[in-house]
C-alpha cells in the first residue's frame, strides 16, 4: 500500500492549532468588547472664552508660560469636528502644541441649523473669522497672531490671508483645496458635474449624513469592508478597539453644512477655480493671493483622495511671500493628524517653524472698538432670522494674558522645501480614511 501525497495528519494537526487559537482569540476579544472601554475624544482641557450664533471659541489650557510670544488659532473644516486635532490621548496634535509651549485657540463651528443655511463663506471669513481674530488680537494686545487651516478651513485661512494680511504673522496650511483644476480623485469629478444649485435648493443645509454617504461611496471597498475587516483581525487588541470607536464617533459626529456656503464653494472652487487665480470675490473685495506675504508652511499628502497633492502644492506658487515651504508626507487626508509616524514629524516640525519665526515684534493693540457683529462686516443686512451679537465669557473664562518671553528669531528662508516620510498608511490610517 503507498503513503498518501495529502498529509492529513499534519493537516488535522494544524486545524487543531488554528481552532485552540481562534477560540483564545475570541475569548479575549469577547473580555475586551464586554469590558470598559476608553473611548472619549476632545479630552484636553479648555475654556470657551468667545460665543457668536452656534460658533465657540475653545483656548486650551497651557501649563506654564507659553514659550511662543504669538497665539496659534486653529481654523477646522466646516465637515466633520475640530476633535480630530486631540482623538487619541498619545496621537493628539492639540497636546503636542501645548507640550511645545504654544498658546493655542482653536475654533468650533457648532452644528448649523435651519436659520444658517443663508450663512455664506463672506459670513464664515469677514465675520466669524475675523471676529475671534480682533478678540484675540486685544486680548495679548498684538498686531498680528499665528493662523493655521485645515481643509476647507485651510480655503478659508488663504481668503482671510489674503483679505487681512496686515493681521496674521505666519500661515499654516494642511491638506488645503486651493487649486480645483484636477481630476486627480473621484470627489473632484463628482464636484464638476453636480448640480449645486438643485442640492441646495431641495436641502437648505447639506445632511452630514449625506455627506458621509458621499464620501463612503469614494472608496467603498476599502472604507465599507476592509476597515471592517481590520477590526475584525484586531477585536482582541484593546488599544486598537478603543482607537477604533473614536474614528467612528468622529466620523458620524458631522455637521450639516450650510446651503449658501456649500453653493459657493461648490461653485467658486471645484467648477470655476477662482481662488487660485485670485479671481475669488467676498464681500465685494477680490481675493488677491499676491497679498499673501508672510511666511507659509503648506502640508499635503500624497495619498489623499480627497484633496490631491494637485490641488494643494500651487499655492506656493501663487502666493506673494518669498518664505513659503511645502511639505508632502505620504499619508492620506487624516493620517497626518492620527498616524504615530506622521505625529512625530507633523506638530513638532510646525512648533519649530514657528518658534523660528516669532522675532520679537513691537506690540500693538487691536482697535478698541468691540468686536462687530457679520452683519457689520459684511456691510450688509443679515438674511433672517440670523445674526446676534457675539459674546465674551466672563472675565474667569478669559485670564488676563501673561507677559511673554520671545523665542529667538531665525533668518526666514527664501527657498521652497519639501519632506517626505517614507512610509506607506498604517491600519489605522486605512480605517481614517473616511474623510
Amino acid at each position: 500500500m503507498t503513503q498518501p501525497k495529502i498529509p492529513l495528519d499534519l493537516i488535522l494537526a494544524n486545524l487543531a492549532e488554528d481552532a485552540e487559537k481562534t477560540q483564545a482569540r475570541v475569548t479575549r476579544a469577547s473580555d475586551v468588547l464586554l469590558g470598559p472601554l476608553s473611548s472619549d475624544v476632545a479630552v484636553t482641557p479648555y475654556d470657551v472664552v468667545y460665543e457668536e450664533d452656534r460658533i465657540k471659541l475653545k483656548h486650551y489650557r497651557l501649563e506654564g508660560d507659553p514659550q511662543l510670544k504669538t497665539p496659534l488659532l486653529v481654523i477646522y473644516a466646516l465637515i466633520n469636528r475640530e476633535t480630530m486635532l486631540d482623538l487619541q490621548p498619545d496621537r493628539s496634535v492639540v497636546k503636542t502644541f501645548l507640550k511645545e509651549g504654544i498658546d493655542l485657540y482653536m475654533m468650533d463651528w457648532g452644528y448649523p441649523t435651519r436659520k444658517d443655511r443663508y450663512v455664506t463663506i463672506d459670513d464664515h471669513v469677514n465675520g466669524y473669522m475675523d471676529n475671534v481674530i480682533e478678540l484675540i488680537r486685544k486680548k495679548h494686545d498684538l498686531k498680528k497672531i499665528n493662523l493655521m487651516g485645515i481643509c476647507m478651513g485651510g480655503s478659508f485661512c488663504v481668503m482671510y490671508a489674503a483679505l487681512h494680511p496686515e493681521k496674521i504673522k505666519n500661515l499654516i496650511t494642511t491638506v488645503t483645496p486651493t487649486n480645483f483644476d484636477t481630476d486627480t480623485g473621484l470627489l473632484h469629478v463628482w464636484m464638476k458635474n453636480i448640480d449645486v444649485d438643485r442640492l441646495v435648493d431641495t436641502y437648505g443645509n447639506i445632511p452630514a449624513d449625506l455627506m458621509n454617504f458621499g464620501f463612503l461611496l469614494l472608496n467603498p471597498a476599502r472604507l465599507m469592508i476592509d476597515k471592517y475587516v481590520g477590526f475584525f483581525e484586531n477585536m482582541d487588541n484593546k488599544t486598537f478597539v478603543e482607537n477604533f470607536v473614536r474614528m467612528e464617533k468622529w466620523i458620524f459626529d458631522s455637521p450639516d453644512v450650510p446651503g449658501e456656503t456649500f453653493r459657493q464653494f461648490i461653485k467658486d472652487g471645484y467648477q470655476k477655480n477662482l481662488l487660485i487665480q485670485s479671481k475669488m470675490e467676498l464681500g465685494g473685495r477680490r481675493v488677491e493671493l499676491k497679498n499673501i506675504t508672510m511666511p507659509v508652511l503648506n502640508f499635503y499628502g500624497m495619498f489623499d483622495h480627497l484633496v490631491p497633492p494637485a490641488a494643494c502644492e500651487m499655492l506656493i506658487e501663487k502666493i506673494g511671500s518669498t518664505d513659503k515651504e511645502n511639505v508632502s508626507l505620504d499619508t492620506g487626508h487624516i493620517g497626518i493628524y492620527v498616524s504615530s509616524k506622521c505625529q512625530r514629524e507633523f506638530a513638532p516640525k510646525i512648533a519649530r517653524w514657528l518658534k523660528e519665526r516669532d522675532d520679537p515684534e513691537e506690540a500693538v493693540a487691536a482697535e478698541d472698538a468691540p468686536a462687530k457683529t457679520i452683519a457689520q462686516t459684511a456691510g450688509k443686512k443679515p438674511a433672517p432670522p440670523r445674526m446676534k451679537t457675539g459674546k465674551i465669557k466672563p472675565a474667569g473664562a478669559v485670564a488676563k494674558a501673561k507677559k511673554r518671553r520671545p523665542a529667538a528669531a531665525a533668518k526666514p528662508q527664501a527657498t521652497v522645501k519639501r519632506m517626505a516620510v517614507k512610509k506607506r498608511p498604517s491600519l489605522i490610517q486605512v480605517i481614517s480614511e473616511t474623510l
